[in-house]
Parts: structure tokens; C-alpha cells; sequence
């Protein structure tokens, strides 16, 4: 009996010996996780003094979304240093002689526009005035003597009554349809003339513009390009200021050159609306002095 409790009591003691090695190796194969680093423990320790309840990866330094609109307000807008302000306080004589030149040009284009669009609607106000009531009734000189005196129409009827009262002077060597003739040809001419005047100003601005402005441009990219040898710095934005405010001048050559061109086609169409009118008025009291002499 005792020899059998025996037995047992090893067998026991074997088998617990076995399952402690198997639990030792297994615990010994289990990976450990990291140790805290001090950054990790110091986070910790605030966040947990200062009672807060946000995330650690916020506490660590991460960017908040609250930070973002502080940000945007503290933002400024940059300044552009160059500009035709700039152009015109950093330019030499040359540069600014020629800013100069094309606002002169430019002033004298709207002159030119404006007060020969006022003058040519006047003169057609007058012309259908005339084709209204001008033959209705009374005298040729009468009617004339009632236009304005400014009025081309004025300005042709006049000479045509002098030439008719010169004719007997001459009625020997030339006829009365000649002389009238070729007198109202004559003040019709001048009356043309007249209407043709300030259209090279237009001309001028028109084909010289680009050029002026070209000029201005190619001086500026020139002491541009010598301001950057100098100092040595050719990086992109110490090129790219200089070279574009000096593009400026061929800009505003464009701009001066532009509304010359088109002025110019404008008022030489209408220019030949108003001849018409002219021309129309002169056959016609070319006509009626030929039979008012005759009589």
C-alpha cells in the first residue's frame, strides 16, 4: 500500500513539474510591449495635472484645428512694388520724356475725336435743316443770309452770290455755268479741307503709338538688365519686376494707338456722309443761281 502511494506521489510531482516548464516557456515567447519614453511620461504627467481632455496626440504637439483661422487673420497681403508709380519714381529722363510723349499723344487723340464728332453732327443737324425748308419760298440770297454763319452752307451760298454779282466783269470771256461752276467747286474744296483737318494727328498716333511705347520698353528692359548685372542676383524675381514694369510702355503705346486707328475709320466714314450733304447743297444752289441770274 505504501509502495503504491509512492508511485503515485512521483507521478504527481513529475507531471507538475512538466506543466510549470510548458507555462515558463510559453510566458518567456510572449513579446513584452515598449518602455515608456521620458517625452511620453512628461505628456502624461501634464495632461493629467492640467485636467485635460483632449487626445494625447494633441497634448504631444499635434496642430490643433483652432489654430487655423489665427493663422489666416495674421496673414497680409503683399505689396507690388512695381507699377507705372514705380516705373515713373525709378525711370531716367528718357523713360519718363517718353511716358510723357504718349500722354500728350493720347490727350491730343480724344481732342481731335471729340471736337470733330461735335462738328461733323452739327454740320448734318444743319444739312437736314436745309433739305426741310431751305427751297420752300422766298430769295436764293435771303435763304442764305439765314443760315448760320459758322455753317459751310453758309460759308459756299456767300461765295457763290459774289462770284454771280463778279460775273459781269467776266461774262466776255466765260460763261455764267463755268464761273458759278467752278466757284462753288472751289468752296466746296475748301469746306473738305477743312473737314480733313486734325485726321493726321490720328494718322500719326495711330501708326507711331506702338513705337513710342516700344522705345520706352526696350530702354527700360536695358537699365532693368544692367541693375541686375550689377548686383549680381538674376534669380527670377529680381528679372521678372524689372523686365514686366517696363512691358508697361508698350501697353499704353497700344492703348494711345488703338483709339487713334478706329477714330480715324470713324470720322473719315462720316466725313464722306457730311461731303454728300455738301456736294448735294452745291449742285443745287449752282442750279438755282444759274436761273435766278439769267432772270
Amino acid at each position: 500500500m505504501k509502495l503504491g502511494f509512492s508511485a503515485a506521489l512521483g507521478r504527481f510531482v513529475l507531471i507538475a513539474g512538466l506543466l510549470g516548464s510548458a507555462s515558463i516557456a510559453t510566458f518567456a515567447q510572449t513579446p513584452l510591449p515598449p518602455p515608456a519614453t521620458a517625452n511620453t511620461a512628461n505628456t502624461a504627467n501634464t495632461a493629467a495635472s492640467s485636467g485635460s481632455t483632449e487626445p494625447a496626440s494633441t497634448a504631444a504637439g499635434a496642430p490643433s484645428v483652432f489654430s487655423a483661422p489665427a493663422a489666416a487673420a495674421s496673414a497680409e497681403p503683399v505689396s507690388n512694388p512695381y507699377g507705372i508709380g514705380a516705373l515713373w519714381a525709378q525711370g531716367d529722363f528718357v523713360a519718363r520724356g517718353t511716358l510723357l510723349i504718349l500722354i500728350l499723344m493720347s490727350m491730343g487723340t480724344w481732342y481731335v475725336l471729340i471736337t470733330k464728332l461735335i462738328e461733323q453732327a452739327k454740320i448734318l443737324k444743319q444739312a437736314q435743316a436745309i433739305d426741310d425748308d431751305f427751297w420752300s419760298s422766298g430769295t436764293v440770297s435771303a435763304k442764305i443770309q439765314a443760315l448760320d454763319e459758322d455753317s459751310p452752307f453758309r460759308y459756299i451760298g456767300d461765295k457763290a452770290l459774289q462770284s454771280a454779282s463778279k460775273f459781269s466783269s467776266v461774262s466776255a470771256n466765260v460763261d455764267l455755268h463755268t464761273w458759278l461752276g467752278t466757284s462753288v467747286q472751289r468752296t466746296s474744296a475748301k469746306v473738305q479741307g477743312r473737314l480733313q483737318m486734325g485726321l493726321a494727328v490720328l494718322a500719326t498716333v495711330g501708326s507711331t503709338g506702338p513705337f513710342v511705347g516700344l522705345f520706352g520698353t526696350v530702354w527700360g528692359i536695358y537699365h532693368a538688365l544692367v541693375s541686375i548685372g550689377i548686383s549680381g542676383q538674376a534669380s527670377i524675381d529680381k528679372v521678372a519686376g524689372p523686365v514686366g514694369e517696363a512691358l508697361i510702355m508698350t501697353a499704353i503705346g497700344l492703348a494711345v494707338a488703338v483709339p487713334a486707328v478706329l477714330g480715324y475709320n470713324w470720322l473719315v466714314r462720316r466725313n464722306k456722309e457730311v461731303m454728300e450733304a455738301v456736294s448735294a447743297f452745291s449742285g443745287e444752289l449752282h442750279a438755282a443761281l444759274l436761273a435766278h441770274v439769267k432772270r
